[in-house]
């Protein structure tokens, strides 16, 4: 598996408008735009870092996996997301070596990139995602 770089850090929030009061007003981060995926339950807004971004998530279901990650944990850091190579290798190489996954196949997220997640008891805790942008 080829790690390209640290695509961009997830951020779960309870309001996307109240988030941009800091990471745009108070740290200076060009906001790059919002864009809700159905799919996952989240509306997502991009604020870049040089090749990185940091991403916010707000849930738009109370039934939504971020809604549900506020309720256990807050609000706060929600994940980190590696931009790979090759999504299906990697996914197929982890497999291999035993690492649980929570989606055996990529899916669209945000922005059309392909992704998956690693189960965060496979990785010490994190919520890990591997992104393909082409």
């Amino acid at each position: 598996m080829k790690i390209l770089q640290i695509d961009h850090l997830g951020i779960a929030v309870n309001s996307i408008d109240e988030g941009k009061n800091f990471w745009s007003g108070v740290l200076g981060l060009p906001f790059q735009g919002a864009e809700t995926v159905s799919e996952q339950k989240v509306t997502t807004a991009f604020f870049p870092v040089g090749e990185s971004e940091v991403e916010l998530l707000e849930s738009i279901s109370a039934d939504g996996p971020v809604a549900k990650f506020i309720e256990k944990k807050g609000t706060g850091f929600q994940h980190i997301a590696f931009r790979v190579e090759d999504i299906d290798a990697a996914l197929r190489e982890l497999k291999e070596k035993g690492v649980q996954l929570i989606d055996q196949e990529p899916r669209i997220g945000a922005g059309g990139a392909r992704i998956a997640f690693l189960h965060p008891k496979a990785t010490g805790g994190i919520l890990v995602e591997l992104c393909q942008r082409d």
